[in-house]
């Protein structure tokens, strides 16, 4: 056979085809949840039914809400505003205030103290009922009652407090003043009472609060005054006291002393008396300037002179005797005696006007003196005002300080008395709160919601049955369909073979019982192919294995032996020397010798094959078992044997042992020109087969024709209804499981027999 010839034009008819794309993933999900759909359904269902059984066991709860309004309380001890108002906070900060006020634990337990709840059945643990589940399990399998531990009055008041506060709920209302006050209780009396109750213990308990404090207050104040009266008494006595000691007079409201007068009265007459000094001065030098140069003109025309009322009259009787010599100068000579009693007046009256020039200087000199006298008296004697009044002005500080002292103890004794007087006729205790609406009889449950219990808990089934369908195919390596032999092992699905449910006929004698069943298509689809794949190749040896036993190789083989055996002459070698099968399916004589034989050369060829029964297929089994049946195959003879079988038939099937118990088929694909590798519909994992595959290629490529994949014991109704449709020759045959028309074998036969001349 002139397999090397042949190998790059027959090789291409096994290589993988390009199929289909892969379905996209959410097809593929939806496939997967399809496959699993009863088993995620029983999962919800009996979640559900749990779910069912335990919404039913639980309590119902009752809620009753009261509606309560809470007002901008603002109690004011002092009047200093701004104080109160940094202290006081923000709006938002003051009504969040008081809704923790009323879900405080200090309410709680009054509210447990006034309505006696320790001794409610709902939160006394003596009076508590049994359990729910003892009204569907009989009295002899409850366990016995166990005496109750009674608990101290304390635990058992703070337990009850820590069960009412958690039922107590707040719910304010936006951008109102209205806050809703709920309560969760098995009882639903109790969850009407407790809303109305807490609103009222609340209201009642701001109150008393700041009725005490109003108290507290006014007593504080009081006090505060009498105390401060007494301060205020103390501080203006030591204050008069002062003023009388030092003798200090208070003159509209200024403390004025004997001192500071006669200082602001010195210092006045100081600055007249410079006043005078300076004038007297400036005269003083005029005089003394023009006495210095002698000059008497000088000296009468000085203003102090001129201003002289005496001088001024001789002035003008010194003018009226010059007119007078003037005169007589012009009637009478200079011997003249009216003219000599003329200059007689004249020369006496200039004398008495320079002698009255005289007593004028002397008169400014004089006055300058006294001036200048006057001023340093007057100097000395502000000198010794001043040192008396800062002798005053060292005690005007203790005065300043005990006037100090008065006003401050006069402001704080008003402050407060006024405060006391406000405190007790003004700030009359109004309530912070008040009750718009009572908490009512609740008419019906409002929890749990059972709906809501038993859907979210199969939501939650749903989506972890849903989570773990999609888990396990992700986890599964099985092959389920011809695409995924394609896609995962690389190698050409040459057939698929659905799964049969045979009650008498056997399934190694399958195809030719049943020549019309699916099963018996498929073997006919797996035939064409091999015919296809080596149309100048006369001579042919198919191998057949597995990975694992039990996957149908020795069936693929029986059938496809009988398959060729209708069209050439066809032999069915049993080289699986371990568990021989053939001879007790095909109904041979397990004792009749076989391949071992025939090696081994004790048997001739005619001797050890035989015809099967109803058929033109020759049969060599097996024979007897030899002790290493690897070594017999790996021998020259077993060559030698090989090749006069491929002489004596045109057809050699062989059914080998699978590849990962033992390596017998590795050896026998080096005589085979076309290998069928079986794998069993989601059963085998792709890498075990892929690992068995890529050891076939490497050991038996160099004189392989063809590599295919059988795809055995497929369940057509579970991959139509799980997988869609798939890539196998005569897969829409496999819809169900009844005979097929001879038109419609024709017709897929030369489907196949066109495509394989197209490849060729």
């Amino acid at each position: 056979m002139n397999r090397t010839a042949n190998q790059d034009t027959q090789l291409s008819n096994f290589a993988p085809i390009a199929g289909e794309p892969p379905p996209p993933d959410v097809v593929r999900y939806l496939r997967t949840l399809n496959r699993y759909k009863w088993g995620i359904l029983l999962v919800v269902i009996a979640v559900g039914m749990l779910a069912s059984l335990y919404a039913s066991s639980l309590r119902p709860i009752y809620r009753s809400t009261a509606t309560v309004m809470v007002e901008m309380g603002k109690p004011k001890v002092v009047s200093n505003q701004d104080i109160y108002e940094s202290f006081i906070g923000t709006t938002r900060d003051y009504f969040l205030t008081q809704f923790e006020i009323i879900k405080s634990r200090e309410l709680a337990e009054r509210l447990v103290r006034v309505m006696q709840l320790t001794k409610h059945p709902e939160y006394d643990p003596r009076q508590r009922a049994k359990p729910w589940y003892a009204q569907w399990i009989p009295e002899q399998f409850l366990p016995g009652d166990k005496p109750a531990v009674v608990a101290s009055e304390e635990e058992l008041a703070e337990n009850v407090t820590a069960q009412v506060m958690a039922g107590i709920s707040l719910l304010p209302v936006r951008n109102t003043q209205l806050v809703k006050l709920s309560f969760d209780s098995h009882d639903p009396v109790l969850a009407e009472r407790v809303p109305n109750t807490l609103a009222m213990l609340y209201i009642v308990s701001d109150l008393e609060q700041r009725g005490e404090t109003t108290r507290r207050s006014m007593t504080f104040l009081r006090d505060q005054a009498v105390e401060l009266k007494q301060k205020l008494n103390d501080s203006e006595r030591a204050l008069q006291e002062f003023r009388e000691r030092e003798r200090i007079v208070v003159a509209k409201g200024v403390a004025v002393s004997g001192a500071i007068r006669q200082l602001e009265e010195l210092e006045s007459a100081r600055e007249e008396a410079r006043k005078k000094r300076l004038e007297a001065e400036a005269r003083y030098n005029q005089v003394n300037i023009a006495r210095q140069e002698s000059s008497m003109a000088k000296l009468e025309s000085l203003p102090v002179v001129q201003s002289n009322p005496v001088v001024t009259r001789f002035k003008e009787a010194e003018a009226e005797a010059e007119r007078r010599v003037s005169e007589a100068s012009k009637r009478y000579g200079p011997e003249h005696p009216k003219m000599v009693s003329a200059q007689s007046d004249l020369k006496a009256v200039r004398d008495n006007l320079r002698s009255q020039v005289g007593i004028v200087v002397e008169t400014v000199k004089k006055d300058y003196e006294v001036a200048r006298a006057n001023e340093a008296t007057l100097e000395r004697a502000v000198a010794r005002a001043k040192l008396e009044t800062q002798e005053y002005n060292r005690k005007e500080f203790t005065l300043a300080r005990l006037e100090r002292e008065v006003a401050s103890n006069r402001q704080l004794y008003d402050l407060f008395t006024q405060r006391a007087k406000e405190t007790n006729t003004g700030d009359v205790p109004s309530a912070i709160a008040r009750v718009i609406d009572v908490a009512k009889l609740p008419k019906g449950p409002s929890g749990p919601n059972k709906r809501n219990i038993v859907g979210i808990a199969m939501l939650v089934a749903l989506a972890v049955a849903v989570s773990i369908a999609l888990l396990l195919a992700q986890l599964d390596v099985t092959v389920k369909t011809s695409h995924e032999v394609e896609s995962k092992l690389e190698v050409k699905a040459v057939g698929v073979l659905p799964r049969m449910r045979l009650k008498s006929a056997s399934v190694e004698r399958l195809f030719v019982e049943d020549n019309h069943s699916p099963f018996a298509e498929g073997i006919r689809s797996i035939r064409s192919e091999l015919m296809l794949s080596g149309i100048d190749s006369p001579q042919k040896v198919v191998l057949v294995t597995s990975s694992l036993p039990e996957e149908g190789k020795t069936t693929v083989a029986c059938n496809l032996a009988f398959a060729f055996s209708q069209i050439k002459k066809t032999l069915l070698v049993e080289a699986d020397m371990r568990r021989p099968k053939i001879a007790r399916s095909l109904g041979g004589d397990p004792r009749r010798p076989g391949l071992s034989e025939l090696v081994a050369g004790t048997v001739p060829l005619d001797e050890c094959v035989y015809p099967a029964e109803d058929s033109n297929l020759w049969v060599l089994q097996s024979g007897r078992v030899p002790l290493n049946p690897l070594e017999l195959i790996s021998s020259h003879r077993f060559a030698e044997v090989m090749q006069s079988l491929q002489q004596a038939f045109d057809v050699v099937v062989i059914d080998s042992p699978p590849l990962r118990v033992v390596s017998d088929a590795l050896v026998l694909s080096q005589y085979a020109s076309s290998i069928l590798y079986v794998v069993k519909a989601d059963s085998t994992p792709y890498p075990l087969a892929r690992h068995g595959l890529t050891q076939m290629k490497r050991v038996s490529e160099p004189s392989l024709v063809g590599l295919g994949v059988v795809l055995n014991q497929l369940d057509i109704d579970k991959a139509s209804k799980y997988h869609g449709e798939y890539s196998g020759y005569g897969g829409r045959y496999y819809r169900h499981y009844g005979h097929v028309s001879d038109a419609a074998v024709q017709v897929e036969t030369s489907k196949v027999a066109a495509r394989g001349a197209k490849v060729s």
